[in-house]
């Protein structure tokens, strides 16, 4: 097993910051504090009701992250819009509902191929590495692979939230493994912690994990900086 990268998802300290209506935390300062720790690359999803990501947080960390900026956004005209203006280094597409308290499953693209295909056309045109969020199902892992895209980053939630997590493991490794067969790179995240990533490490041909939540939520305890190196660690004695 190779490296693998850490994606540390910064969103939760915007969304402390909103509780207040005031500037801080600052997302942008977490992101400098993350990749000092050893992030590999810093996720933002900017959603359609700016709940927590402002377009003014993107734009700063496209300017001071050192890494890789990655954005998760839904695929519509106007987040396709700023993806094309900011360009960030990656765009993860996800699927968005309003109301929804976080990403809810992955993305249908096997119902939307062609529409999905156009988005990931215009973003690869301008230089932007696209990855699309998809459950461990080996369809719509496939529909991903006819759209252009060069990766795919795996739900883990599911896996996360079940009593059997064998086989919730075992269809993680299957999407993986068919993920490479169609030449896409494989990522994964959500609901990822210290405990359950462990598995998830074993993943074929795995490079990436992002992880928000835990990461955040240990950080009140620990700080920022010992947090990531602590998740940084745990993918470094897995690799």
């Amino acid at each position: 097993m190779g490296y693998i990268r850490l994606g540390v998802n910064v969103d939760h300290v915007a969304t402390l910051r909103e509780a207040r209506k005031t500037v801080v935390p600052d997302p942008v300062h977490a992101a400098f504090v993350a990749e000092l720790a050893g992030a590999d690359g810093i996720t933002v999803h900017l959603r359609m009701d700016r709940r927590h990501i402002k377009e003014r947080d993107l734009r700063l960390l496209k300017e001071t992250v050192k890494t890789r900026l990655n954005l998760e956004m839904a695929a519509t005209d106007e987040m396709l819009a700023i993806a094309l203006e900011v360009k960030p280094h990656q765009v993860t597409l996800v699927p968005e509902r309003p109301g929804e308290v976080t990403t809810e499953g992955g993305l249908d693209v096997a119902s939307n191929v062609d529409e999905v295909a156009k988005v990931v056309e215009k973003l690869k045109s301008a230089g932007i590495e696209v990855s699309i969020f998809v459950d461990p199902d080996t369809s719509q892992v496939r529909a991903a692979g006819e759209t252009g895209a060069e990766a795919i980053e795996i739900h883990t939630g599911i896996y996360a939230a079940a009593e059997d997590k064998e086989t919730e493991l075992e269809r993680i490794f299957e999407a993986a493994r068919v993920a490479k067969n169609l030449g896409l790179r494989v990522h994964a995240g959500h609901d990822l912690n210290y405990k359950n990533i462990y598995p998830v490490l074993k993943t074929p041909g795995l490079e990436e994990v992002n992880i928000g939540h835990a990461i955040i939520a240990r950080a009140i305890f620990v700080g920022l900086e010992r947090a990531v190196r602590e998740m940084r660690e745990i993918l470094n004695a897995c690799s």
